[in-house]
Formats: structure tokens, C-alpha cells, sequence
């Protein structure tokens, strides 16, 4: 938010400032999560209040870079809490956490400011989840199908692929259901989201797109709110324009270590393993907005890193609890050449039952299921004694288990340019015929490098 956006009134002066914490000495005191604003040269640095210390003094956490600032410095209110520019024009543009432009371009036009904290959509106007929302990603649409107006997580340690599958989601949800996205970066290195932004263009879908970064070098302030404020802007799309909305949160794991960085500032105990004692209840602040209404659906894809791999730790515990369905990415899976590297026996989703999926899908999901997971227990059998040792039904479900985790793999249209190879998107329907002639045995003659990186099957008997 420029300075310029609120003048304000002078309230008081900084009295101490401890890196991105300031204390003021305010008169009258500031309400919690009211926006101050001090001048810093000829920038501005705004603060959001979050402690009252006593009758005068509030605690705030700045916004922006804090060097140059000093005892002394005016403080002054901006008559709002912290807001964001929303617009039409957001589309096709790179944001910070208020609204103004990342990418060079002009700012944003015919906007209004709207508060980025701001109560869920009430349950009376609320609507439940829909249906299931293809991807074109066979892993996905067959086993750990996205339900419209659901939420989703993609789990996994570093460099096994979720921001690929998350740009991919996104390409999927411009092309084959025309609709819109809002991505929060948070917490993003510099360098990866100007590679992402440049990677949308590229894949055509950047017109139908709204970026907010905040980015790592930023202040925890900033990346503990980024997500709020892109949220903001997908409530927008939903609620002015009537859009269908995908909002993506890359990575949510970076929001929890902001808010844990901030808890530490402020002076709180730390609760278990070191994270915030308000871990639950700031996790559930953004969660429980991301919800559909009648004038539109937030359909929501989450990337949480797991630190060391450990999916017990009590952050991703708190994350999982909100979703509806669970896409765990698996290091040995990407060591093996298996992309997307998704876990499948792992994963799983909320809605996957037949009332939801339909008898035929949710069927041959559990036969392709079963086989898989009778190939992972026969694993370390084939390689001590060898796949001969293994009993003539064992070694038929070993056969058609390796040529679906094969099939189940595909090139995607957002990593064409650095593998050469084109992408691919399947409907549900030919995934459903292609996985049932799997199992009936009809492409047992087909070689496993047949069906390894290919789309849909037909021709290939």
C-alpha cells in the first residue's frame, strides 16, 4: 500500500525497534491488526499491530525492510487495517501483498481496497463440495481424484516435483475448464518465481492468472500475510466476477515458519517442536476461507514441504487435517523415473467412494490399487530370490502392476520445453478404459516401455 493511498493521522512515535518488530507509543491506542504507517527516507514502512503491551504502547511487526528506521519516527494511522488493491485487470499480472505491480507493468485500474483478514463466507451461503475436477493427469483423476470446491495437498520434500504438478494443475484448469487462478508465492526464492512467472507465459496460461509473491527475502510479516492477500483476490474473482477459481498456495509449509518467526518476535513460548502455540488456529484462519459459494467455487491445490520427510510433524499434521484429498509426492518414486512421483498407495482423497466417483471409477481405482500394492509387498522377495520364485497368479499381478505404474506416468505440457517431449492430458474416461484392459489382460504383450511416458493407450494391443 502506497503512502499515498492513506494519509492518515500522526498517533504517536517508535520507542524501540528489535529487527522487524517495532514497540510505538501510541495516543490513542491502535486496535490489533490496525495498519501503521512510518517514512523512512522518502519510502514508507507499514506495520500491522499485534500486541497491546499496556495503556500506551502497542507491538507491530513491519511490512517492509526495516533499515534506516530509528527511535523518534512518527507513526501514523492509516485509518485501515492491512489491504490489497483488488481489480478486473489482476489478471495477467505479478502482485505483492498490495496489489501493486511486480512485473513492470502499470498499476492496477478501476480497483477497490478490500481488508485481506476478514471473516469465512457465512455457512448459510455456503455450498458443499461438487463434483470431481479432471486434471488430465491420469495419477490424479483415477486414484486421488480433486473434487470442485475441495482442497488439496501436495506433500513432499525438496525437488521431487511439486511445483511442477502445481503449474501443471493450473494449465489444466485454464485449458480444459476455463476458469481462472490465484497463486500466492510464499516465501518464494527470487530466482524460482521468475522462472514460474516466465514458465506461465510460456505455457500460454498467464493471461488467465493473478500472482502474489512474497517472496524469501522478504519480511515474516510479509509472507505470513501473502497468502491472505491472494486469497483476497480469489474471493474477488469468485464473488465479483463469477469465476471458477483455482487458488494455489506454493508453499504452504513457509507461511507456517513465518507465522512461528513472528510468534518468537512477539515474545510467545513456543509449543511443540518448536513451532507457535497459535499454530492451529492461524492454519485454520486461511483454511476456512477457501470455501464455494452460489456466485462461484475456490477449488484449492496446497504444496507443503515436509521437512525430512517426516509426515508427523506437528505442522503438516495440522495442514492435513483441513483437506480433502492427499497427494503424497515420493522421493523413491522420482528416483525410479516414476513422474509425476506421486505415492499412490499413499495418497489418497476424502471423496473417493462410490456415491461420489460412480461405481465403474471407484472399482477399477481399488483393482489398480490392490495390484500395486501386491507388487510393493512382493518387492523385496523379487529381489532376493528373483520374480521366478513367485507363484504363477503372483507373477501376472507383478507383470500388469509395473506396466500400470508405468502407464500411470506422463510428460507435461508445462515441462515440454526442458524434456523434448510434448504433453499430454487424458479425460477420466479413456484413464478408466485403459486402466480396465490392464487388468482384464488385454496389453499383456505390450512391453512395460510401451506404456511408460505415453498418453492414452489406443492402438497399442
Amino acid at each position: 500500500m502506497d503512502a499515498s493511498r492513506q494519509e492518515g493521522m500522526a498517533i504517536g512515535r517508535i520507542t524501540e525497534v528489535h529487527g522487524p518488530v517495532a514497540i510505538i507509543a501510541c495516543e490513542p491506542l491502535p486496535s490489533l491488526g490496525q495498519a501503521l504507517r512510518a517514512a523512512i527516507g522518502q519510502d514508507s514502512c507499514l506495520f500491522e499491530v499485534h500486541q497491546q503491551l499496556d495503556a500506551g504502547h502497542v507491538r507491530a511487526v513491519a511490512l517492509h525492510h526495516t533499515g534506516g528506521l530509528q527511535r523518534g519516527t512518527p507513526v501514523y494511522d492509516t485509518g485501515a487495517p492491512l489491504q490489497t488493491l483488488v481489480s478486473p485487470s489482476c489478471l495477467g499480472r505479478l502482485l505483492d501483498l498490495f496489489g501493486n505491480p511486480l512485473d513492470g507493468g502499470p498499476p492496477l485500474e478501476a480497483g477497490r481496497l478490500s481488508p485481506i483478514r476478514k471473516p469465512p463466507t457465512p455457512l448459510r451461503d455456503a455450498i458443499g463440495t461438487g463434483f470431481v475436477l479432471e486434471t488430465g493427469i491420469k495419477a490424479v483423476d483415477l486414484l486421488c481424484p480433486f473434487v470442485k470446491g475441495g482442497k488439496t495437498g501436495l506433500f513432499g520434500g525438496a525437488g521431487v516435483g511439486k511445483t511442477v504438478l502445481i503449474m501443471e494443475f493450473m494449465h489444466a484448469i485454464a485449458t480444459i475448464h476455463q476458469g481462472v487462478s490465484v497463486f500466492a508465492g510464499v516465501g518464494e526464492r527470487i530466482r524460482e518465481g521468475h522462472e514460474l512467472w516466465h514458465e506461465m507465459q510460456r505455457a500460454g496460461v498467464m493471461a488467465q492468472t493473478a500472482m502474489v509473491f512474497g517472496q524469501m527475502d522478504e519480511s515474516p510479516g510479509v509472507r505470513f500475510r501473502v497468502g491472505l492477500s491472494a486469497l483476497t483476490y480469489a474471493e474477488y474473482l469468485r464473488d465479483s466476477l463469477h469465476k471458477e477459481v483455482m487458488f494455489v498456495m506454493d508453499n504452504v509449509f513457509r507461511f507456517v515458519q513465518a507465522g512461528s518467526e513472528i510468534s518468537s518476535l512477539l515474545g510467545r513460548m513456543p509449543a511443540t517442536v518448536g513451532y507457535q502455540p497459535t499454530l492451529a488456529t492461524e492454519v485454520a484462519e486461511m483454511q476456512d476461507r477457501i470455501l464455494s459459494t452460489r456466485q462461484g467455487a475456490i477449488t484449492s491445490v496446497q504444496a507443503v514441504y515436509v521437512p525430512a520427510d517426516d509426515m508427523t510433524d506437528p505442522a503438516v499434521n495440522t495442514i492435513l487435517g483441513h483437506l480433502d484429498t492427499t497427494v503424497i509426492l515420493s522421493r523413491s518414486q522420482a528416483g525410479k523415473g516414476i513422474y509425476p512421483a506421486i505415492d499412490v498407495l499413499e495418497s489418497g482423497s476424502k471423496p473417493m467412494d462410490r456415491h461420489t466417483l460412480g461405481e465403474r471409477h471407484y472399482t477399477i481405482a481399488e483393482a489398480v490399487r490392490e495390484h500395486l500394492a501386491r507388487y510393493h509387498e512382493l518387492e523385496d522377495v523379487i529381489a532376493m530370490l528373483g520374480v521366478e520364485e513367485l507363484s504363477p497368479r503372483d507373477r501376472l499381478v507383478v507383470m500388469r502392476a509395473r506396466k500400470l505404474q508405468r502407464y500411470l506416468t506422463q510428460p507435461f505440457w508445462v515441462t515440454a520445453a526442458h524434456t523434448g517431449l510434448r504433453g499430454v492430458s487424458v479425460p477420466l474416461t479413456q484413464t478408466l478404459k485403459d486402466c480396465d484392459a490392464f487388468l482384464a489382460g488385454h496389453f499383456d504383450d505390450v512391453s512395460e516401455e510401451r506404456c511408460y511416458m505415453q498418453g492414452a493407450m489406443e492402438g497399442a494391443s
